[in-house]
């Protein structure tokens, strides 16, 4: 066929049927022309034991340009492409060169490179064998788009692999790459796979290592961690991340598998963090559960678990000033007024943080973030400070901390309305009275609502209606009378019994 080069099975068919049939006919039956049978009749030997060809087809365009002109540009700069020659070509030499010489040049190139051209990485495939590698990565997984509550939910997603089996274990973060998400991540995968494998990797993380050191270190806590659990510490070459490729291929995995399952819900609305984080975990078990039986064979093979797990979490001390406040890792949280004065053991969890007196554990809260672009952030919540408040409700007009304390956008924009139509004094003790019934009522979603209504229809909140709407009922007590059986019953009882 034209365009088709003859092979050897071909000329080795023609010369087989050729015997005792017409040429015509063989050509037929080995599928090419009339044309190229004679050519194999005149040819000596097989189309692959030719030679290559010595003449031209046409005037080599690139003549006396080539070797004095465009390899010198290609030894000293070897990543120059062929459109880039072609180019230069065409502003030293004006209307000689036309675009269809492209395919040419980059011909040429590519054999100058074949034969020239710098040495080139080579990846050398690797055999894991069971139970010798486990993997730890972070990975952002704000492109699929999961809402939770209406709002949009910003994450990361930490993953351990195992190397041989693919045995997979991941989590939900909110936060950064710190090593308290690292710690707890991997101590939950560890105790969930039930063994402990030779060699733990990661990437350049530094909760784990120490990058701005000359030579390679691990952080302390890292290094403890590791040594807990029996584990070599190791990581992949900066910038080399096909060297972690065990985890981040399946990093790619777990998200197409987590879109997958989004489509196929309908929506990525999520009513709860919780919700959502359980959605993550089954996931991740089903594709647990393709690879079961290469997963049972390496987990005959791991290490043993220690007697118990190592500490996941940062330890801080904080005071409680008298503005019922503490700092933390640049965020500002609020607390109880009854620890102000304390000094407090806080521990930093990736997702909440604990304040311990002593062996007691007395403030738990969830852990905030520092906004982007700032120095600073706040975790404020306004229930911790509605008892001073109520007894001192025209401090909130001035407050230096008020327009962190509203919980939702409703309240705030309630507030400016009263500040432009009460005075003052009225405005402070109505709002206050408001933030009071949202937390003692425990309606602060249904109260915005109402707030919502009456900012849209341009009017007041009245507190006593929204008091008997919202406030808790005092339950009554039913009216138990007990009659006491005499003790002459008891004996007669027990004649009875007798």
């Amino acid at each position: 066929m034209p365009g088709k080069k003859i092979t050897d099975h071909q000329v080795r068919k023609y010369k087989g049927i050729r015997k005792g049939v017409v040429q015509e006919i063989a050509a037929a039956k080995a599928g090419i022309s009339v044309r190229s049978a004679r050519r194999i009749e005149r040819a000596s030997g097989l189309p692959s034991q030719r030679g290559p060809r010595s003449w031209r087809t046409r005037p080599d365009p690139l003549a006396g340009l080539w070797e004095t002109e465009l390899v010198p540009l290609l030894q000293s700069e070897p990543g120059l492409q062929g459109k880039t020659l072609l180019e230069e070509l065409q502003r030293r030499y004006p209307e000689k060169f036309e675009a269809g010489l492209l395919r040419t040049v980059q011909r040429r190139v590519r054999d100058w490179r074949a034969q020239h051209g710098r040495e080139r990485e080579v990846f050398f495939a690797q055999i894991h064998p069971p139970g010798r590698l486990g993997l730890s990565d972070f990975t952002v997984c704000n492109e699929l788009d999961v809402r939770v509550a209406g709002q949009a939910f910003a994450h990361r997603i930490y993953q351990f692999a195992l190397a041989y089996s693919g045995w997979r274990h991941g989590e939900v973060l909110t936060g950064g790459e710190s090593f308290i998400a690292l710690a707890q991540g991997l101590q939950n995968a560890l105790w969930a796979l039930g063994g402990v494998p030779e060699e733990h990797r990661t990437d350049s993380l530094s909760a784990a290592f120490n990058n701005l050191a000359e030579q390679e270190e691990l952080t302390r806590r890292y290094d403890d961690l590791c040594r807990h659990y029996g584990m070599r510490a190791s990581r992949n070459n900066l910038g080399q991340s096909h060297e972690n490729g065990s985890i981040e291929s399946r990093q790619g995995t777990l998200k197409e598998a987590l879109d997958q399952a989004l489509l196929l819900r309908g929506h990525r609305d999520f009513a709860t963090e919780a919700e959502y984080r359980q959605f993550v975990a089954e996931i991740v078990a089903r594709m647990n559960a393709r690879m079961r039986v290469r997963a049972a064979e390496e987990k005959a093979v791991l290490g043993a678990l220690p007697v118990r797990r190592t500490s996941e979490f940062e330890e801080h001390e904080a005071r409680v000033g008298k503005f019922c406040t503490f700092s933390v890792k640049r965020i500002l949280y609020s607390a109880p007024s009854r620890l102000i004065g304390y000094r407090l053991k806080v521990r930093l969890y990736p997702e909440r943080l604990e304040c311990w007196l002593g062996d007691v554990c007395v403030f738990e809260t969830v852990r905030g973030q520092v906004p982007d672009g700032s120095r600073r952030g706040r975790m404020l919540d306004y229930r911790h400070m509605m008892p001073a408040l109520k007894k001192k409700p025209g401090a909130f007009a001035r407050w230096a901390l008020r327009d962190a304390m509203f919980p939702r956008a409703e309240y705030r924009l309630t507030w400016e309305r009263l500040q432009k139509s009460l005075p003052e004094r009225q405005a402070c003790k109505l709002m206050v009275g408001l933030l009071d019934l949202a937390a003692s009522g425990a309606c602060e979603g249904a109260l915005a609502e109402v707030l919502g209504d009456l900012l849209q229809a341009e009017t007041l909140p009245e507190l006593k209606g929204l008091q008997e709407r919202f406030a808790p009922r005092v339950g009554e007590l039913p009216q138990v009378t007990v009659d006491l059986p005499t003790l002459a019953a008891y004996d007669e009882l027990l004649e009875v019994a007798a």
